[in-house]
């Protein structure tokens, strides 16, 4: 079993690992402040900041998909929504890393239903983790496919039992099976359509799916025959679909709404704060994200390195970071991974490379000076394609703009929805340049880097680096801490230089919601502890 606490990480194998945890045992969790006797009933309504381009947890890598339909899922196992990162089970109960870390062995509950009244058996993890790892080349798509590049096979060798069997050890592999993103799908519906789940939700998690309408509403209601014994406590959940942030600010002021999962600038916070008083908690947290840039480097302008170190010299993260704070809660500098981790690139590091450095004039004199020898002595002009969310897409946006300016490049701030902005950039590569966060649902470095690696369907650059492609796989590989932080550092250094991607802040945020909305804890990030099996509603 690999135990992960922050700063360190110890792997202990040939060791069965029987899972005591709240929720299987039917015992309740309270957080402070909530330690009354849950109440049972009450719709939980939420406002969230984006449509879904699809309903298809494993294809999507948007809050937008995940929020919506993650109540209604189960996962094989799961991040502790009371301690990150701890990892514990969900359908399986228990299990075995063979002692040479080539065998994960699960065991399954055996009273676990689908909301169609099916049973959910070991040939449906299967079926739902050979779509994730091992995707047909006609598709559909699977954008955390790199992340089980040690994965050999998986194998259902009973009904209550699943075996990942791989080619060699890996340091990250219960990191990964535990995403939110794998939700077990029936098997009987893949075979039939490895695409139904784009347009519909079949599982058999704390919620069964009661209506969507696009760019309006999505709603859950209470599964009875859930398997963990008298939850959910909720009779269901209604999420309100706005790309305004003001329209999500006032549902929550008026009572429409009583939470917002994924984030509020502060000043929204703050003017909530003084109209409803305690009514009001928050609960700021940082992120496992960033926001930044990528730059098409099949585009003529942004092949050639030249310009795209000009572009990140451009941009003065500092004053950045003091500026987009209070407005949008990106803050920190850092590398690929984030600031203050286990495998986070040093300061004294980061300060050496394009863009990093504190002295803002004598970055952008080379910007410069890089841009006339690469054949722009006048700087050029850009479209600059976003996503049609203000927070932070929008805000950061129009930072990197004014930036830009300083050393004449226009940039045209092009805002799309959110379906138009993943086909421009994920899908077609119709961009040169494009916002992009990298956010993910745990700290861990496969996890974050992949998306650095040959055709990882979250290189939006399109960039090809055979030295990185080298280095992630053996990064991936390695059980030694010390030698694991040497091969990451190596690879963000080399994607930093070449300036493959623009890294621009980390996120915090702050999850606003009503007193009455108990039980909930937020993670640092918006797509862990999603299911709500265990909130509740107390009295107003």
């Amino acid at each position: 079993m690999t135990f992960r606490t922050r700063g360190c990480r110890t792997l202990l194998t040939g060791v069965t690992v029987a899972l005591v945890m709240g929720a299987v045992m039917g015992t309740t969790r309270i957080t402070a402040g909530a330690a009354d006797t849950p109440r049972r009933g009450g719709i939980l309504l939420a406002a969230i900041g984006a449509d879904a381009p699809g309903l298809d947890i494993h294809q999507e890598t948007t809050f937008a998909t995940l929020q919506l339909v993650a109540p209604c899922y189960s996962t094989l196992v799961q991040t502790d929504p009371y301690g990150y990162p701890k990892i514990i089970g969900d359908v399986a109960t228990e299990w075995k890393i063979a002692k040479d870390g080539l065998a994960y062995t699960f065991k399954l509950r055996q009273d676990i239903k689908f909301h169609d009244g099916s049973p959910l058996t070991s040939a449906d993890v299967k079926a739902t983790y050979d779509k994730i790892v091992f995707p047909p080349p006609q598709g559909p798509r699977s954008p955390r496919k790199n992340a089980y590049e040690p994965v050999a096979s998986i194998e259902a060798p009973d009904a209550s039992t699943i075996v990942f069997k791989l080619k060699h050890p890996s340091a990250s592999l219960l990191d990964n099976l535990a995403s939110p993103w794998n939700a077990i799908y029936p098997k009987k519906y893949l075979d039939k359509d490895p695409n139904y789940f784009a347009t519909h939700v079949m599982g058999s998690g704390p919620f069964k799916f009661k209506s969507y309408t696009r760019g309006s509403t999505f709603e859950g209601e209470r599964n009875p025959d859930y398997f963990i014994k008298d939850r959910p406590y909720l009779d269901g959940y209604k999420f309100f679909i706005s790309t305004e942030t003001s329209v999500r600010a006032a549902a929550i002021r008026s009572g429409r709404a009583y939470i917002e999962f994924r984030d509020l600038p502060q000043s929204e916070v703050d003017a909530i704060k003084k109209q409803l008083g305690d009514k009001i908690v928050v609960q700021h947290t940082p992120m496992t994200g960033q926001v930044g840039l990528a730059l098409n480097v099949k585009h003529k302008l942004f092949s050639d390195v030249r310009v795209r170190k000009a572009l990140s010299l451009g941009i003065d993260r500092y004053t950045g970071g003091k500026a987009l704070a209070p407005l949008a809660g990106l803050k920190d500098v850092g590398a690929l991974l984030r600031p203050g981790t286990e495998f986070a690139m040093p300061q004294a590091d980061l300060e050496k490379f394009p863009g990093f450095g504190r002295d803002a004039e004598k970055n952008r004199a080379e910007a410069k000076r890089l841009l006339a020898e690469a054949g722009y002595p006048n700087g050029f002009k850009v479209v600059l394609k976003n996503r049609n969310i203000r927070l932070p897409y929008q805000d950061w946006a129009v930072f990197v703009i004014q930036e830009w300016r300083k050393i004449g490049v226009e940039a045209e701030h092009r805002p799309l929805e959110t379906a138009a902005w993943f086909a421009d950039g994920r899908d077609n590569g119709n961009f040169e340049a494009i916002v992009l966060p990298t956010v993910e649902a745990s700290d861990d470095p496969d996890i974050f880097l992949r998306r650095y690696s040959t055709g990882d369907t979250q290189n939006w650059g399109r960039f090809s680096d055979p030295v990185i492609d080298d280095l992630f796989v053996r990064q991936a590989r390695a059980l030694d801490p010390s030698e694991r932080k040497k091969l990451i550092l190596q690879l963000q250094t080399r994607v930093l230089e070449n300036a493959y991607y623009l890294p621009g802040l980390w996120w915090t945020r702050n999850v606003v919601h009503w007193a009455k909305v108990k039980n909930y804890v937020a993670p640092p990030n918006h797509y862990a502890n999603q299911k709500l099996q265990d909130v509740w509603l107390s009295e107003d």
